[in-house]
């Protein structure tokens, strides 16, 4: 993987158009698009939300699924933003059947599959972290065969109070409780030995509950990450994250997948936002969620 360029570099592009630094309060709003099928649509619905800083994940780049479009720098565009994008996989085919419906051409420009920020402000020292473990998708026997591993996307980011550290993290679905807590103290242990002393916000889909029934509560990074300091939001408890889709037309269940977790940080009230475009068509298997920073603790 260290050979592979694309695997090991953070792409920064798009404007920001705000003098930083923030002013509090602001929204956060986290997004797994599920690919960004439709990335105008997608824009819109986030700039209804009024978000400031933006995580996102699953985004295509040059993926005959979405049209060969770079989608993060799409919506970056749309919304005025700066924006800093990771590479998670480099997809070898064309993905699902249900994805392949979508595909007008029989090959992929570039493959990139990822994690994305978005900000109005400036963004400072942006980073890819991968999550490394096992090359779970790596394989012949599944319709999604990938190179590569799940990666967290984030930068510092400059408040009126002082910088922050604003994290977009996707946690691995395809496996156990342990291999998600082993991936969140593995994250926050980077970010403590790289940003020391500065508050953190990550967000995104954590995948809380995927592979074990759908109990989120069953999930050791809550506590693992609350013992280094950290609070987690995201919505109402009794609220589920996910819905079908257009590609995930069957889901098996409901899930409550799509965390903030943050410290260091006045956190007020999380929202859970449904997923749908002014026609009520899904734009993501994922509702986005939303939370306002209110200041440094």
């Amino acid at each position: 993987m260290a050979g592979i360029e694309a695997m090991n570099t953070i792409e920064v592009g798009g404007a920001a158009t705000t003098p930083a630094p923030l002013a509090f309060p602001f929204t956060v709003a986290a997004w797994n698009l599920e690919r960004c099928l439709f990335p105008e649509e997608s824009a819109e619905h986030l700039r209804a939300t009024g978000a400031r800083l933006v995580l996102l994940s699953e985004m295509d780049n040059g993926m005959a699924r979405t049209g060969q479009r770079h989608t993060t720098a799409e919506i970056a565009s749309a919304l005025e933003m700066q924006y800093a994008y990771g590479v998670e996989f480099i997809e070898l085919g064309l993905g699902s059947d249900t994805e392949r419906e979508f595909c007008k051409d029989d090959f992929n420009d570039k493959g990139f599959h990822g994690n994305a920020l978005l900000t109005a402000v400036p963004l400072r020292r942006p980073f890819l972290l991968r999550l490394c473990g096992e090359r779970l998708w790596f394989r012949d026997d599944t319709d999604q065969p990938r190179l590569g591993e799940r990666c967290a996307v984030g930068a510092v980011i400059e408040t009126e109070a002082g910088p922050f550290v604003a994290v977009s993290t996707h946690l691995e679905s395809a496996t156990t409780a342990a291999y998600r807590e082993r991936q969140m103290k593995e994250l926050i242990d980077q970010l403590d030995t790289t940003f020391p002393e500065l508050p953190i916000l990550t967000g995104g889909d954590l995948n809380t509950g995927n592979h074990i029934g759908g109990d989120f509560e069953a999930e050791g990074l809550f506590a693992a990450s609350a013992a280094r300091g950290f609070t987690r939001h995201g919505g109402p408890l009794d609220q589920m994250t996910t819905r079908p889709s257009l590609i995930t037309r069957w889901p098996k269940r409901a899930m409550k997948l799509d965390w903030f977790l943050a410290r260091g940080l006045k956190i007020g009230e999380s929202r859970i936002v449904p997923s749908l475009d002014t026609s009520g068509r899904p734009l993501s298997d994922h509702d986005l969620i939303t939370c306002l920073v209110e200041g440094f603790q």
